[in-house]
């Protein structure tokens, strides 16, 4: 990780962090959010660190594990990091499906939070 650029590292450990919560308690991770965070999963908004931990909790399966295949992380012109990860996921006995999310970073008071959060799960339907 050394010869990484710091925005880099920082996504990396941003996105194994998030993962490992999501897949074992997605209760605990408001503290990854603020109070003026977005998310937006699967096209419905949600506003603040309440709405975005009630949203992800209340997800109807009760085991899930991520897979992530690739992500990329730049930083942004005001001092944040943009993170993109593409994978896939496994909740409960459900076929694995392909995942897109993305995240933008900032350093509030030396802690990394997320103030942005878009979820899609890569499902095409042409018909």
């Amino acid at each position: 990780m050394g010869d990484q650029p710091l925005w880099e590292q920082i996504g990396s450990s941003f996105v194994q962090h998030y993962y490992q919560m999501f897949d074992t308690d997605r209760s605990q991770l408001g503290s990854i959010y603020i109070n003026e965070s977005c998310l937006t999963w699967e096209g419905q908004q949600f506003q603040g660190k309440r709405a975005i931990v009630e949203k992800l909790s209340s997800l109807p399966f009760t085991k899930i594990a991520h897979n992530i295949t690739a992500q990329d992380h730049q930083p942004t012109t005001d001092s944040c990091i943009l993170s993109m990860v593409v994978g896939q996921l496994r909740a409960d006995d459900d076929p694995i499906m392909g995942f897109h999310q993305s995240f933008i970073l900032k350093n509030i008071n030396d802690a990394w939070v997320c103030t942005n959060d878009m979820f899609r799960l890569a499902i095409h339907n042409f018909g």
